[in-house]
């Protein structure tokens, strides 16, 4: 079980580095949203403020680095270049599948990245399904203790675990087993898609259980049933995986689908972002934070200056964006009228 897990991290890497894992039409639908310009903002751009919170954390920025490894010697260094450029601009930090972090004793210490950063939100992650398959509180609690994190995400990942060999596909009375964990784990627990989009009645549905925040993970990023593709060697999986390609919501509309059912529960926006001005429309479309992945991972299999280049730019395409709308602050940028559907 070890080795098969650890392998299969190291294939998710390089499959996502290499190989064309996203849908040839499907789009995160932001290309259909444009802000008007306003050509005289009444601020100085230095005095723009990206700060903000998310629940009860004060946040340099709005961004999230996505979860995406762990597990693996590669996912070690990607993780802790990661962490350290979080640290330093003030991104907050989620961890991939943390699963791995107890049913193997490798690499454990690629999820162990509250030394490279002490002051950001982690957010541990592992797959909501797993609790048809012996996880429970205990190991949630397990998990949050060796990570030294602050809150847990469950993904919610159907459609991947399909064409996954061996994967877990009972997913049935999971909504009941997530109500339990989030009025028992001491840490705020959310839930969060890995690519394919959360509608507004299952947001619905998991607020009512108790959930503390929603990451849509929508489409138009990196879809994992083609990841799955190239790892299979089933020829049914590898063909049917190939007609969902282009599977899912994409991330524009279900940042409205589920704002317009939870009220004011925090919102993570995911699912290809690419530049700041992406996170400035889903800021604005209703999210509270904004998630990067892959659009960063080549930087971090690289160094921590890399990692640190592409942040400055995000922060700065986001800075322009909201001195091109003339919002000084996150919440003026929540409230703008200024974004508009084409």
């Amino acid at each position: 079980m070890a080795n098969s897990i650890e392998q299969r991290k190291s294939e998710h890497i390089h499959i996502t580095l290499n190989e064309k894992v996203t849908g040839e039409s499907i789009s995160t639908g932001l290309e259909s949203y444009a802000f008007i310009h306003n050509a005289l903002p009444e601020i100085a751009f230095n005095e723009i403020s990206i700060e903000t919170t998310f629940l009860g954390f004060e946040c340099k920025t709005p961004f999230l680095i996505s979860s995406m490894t762990g597990g693996t010697a590669l996912a070690e260094t990607i993780n802790r270049n990661l962490a350290a450029a979080a640290e330093e601009r003030g991104w907050a930090l989620a961890l991939g599948s943390t699963r791995a972090l107890l049913d193997s004793d490798g690499h454990s210490s690629s999820f162990l990245m509250r030394k490279y950063a002490p002051s950001v939100p982690i957010i541990a992650n592992l797959g909501a399904v797993q609790f048809n398959y012996g996880y429970g509180v205990e190991e949630c609690r397990k998990i949050i203790d060796i990570t030294e994190t602050d809150m847990l995400v469950l993904h919610l990942n159907s459609i991947q675990e399909v064409i996954q060999e061996k994967g877990d596909t009972n997913f049935k009375g999971l909504l009941k087993k997530i109500e339990q964990l989030c009025s028992t784990l001491e840490v705020p627990v959310g839930i969060k898609e890995v690519g394919w989009g959360i509608d507004g009645q299952t947001a619905k549905k998991l607020s009512d259980a108790g959930v503390a925040f929603i990451d849509v993970a929508g489409a138009g990023g990196t879809s994992w049933s083609q990841v799955e593709k190239f790892r299979t060697k089933d020829p049914v999986r590898r063909v049917a995986a190939e007609a969902f390609s282009e599977w899912g919501i994409p991330t524009a509309e279900s940042i409205k689908l589920v704002r317009g059912e939870i009220g004011n529960i925090p919102l993570i926006a995911s699912g290809g972002m690419r530049t700041g001005l992406d996170g400035a429309k889903v800021i604005a479309l209703g999210a509270d934070l904004v998630g990067f992945g892959k659009s960063i991972l080549k930087e971090a299999t690289q160094s921590l200056e890399d990692v640190l280049e592409v942040m400055k730019i995000r922060e700065m395409e986001l800075r322009m964006s909201m001195f091109g709308i003339g919002a000084q602050t996150i919440q003026e940028l929540k409230n703008t009228m200024r974004l508009k559907e084409s």
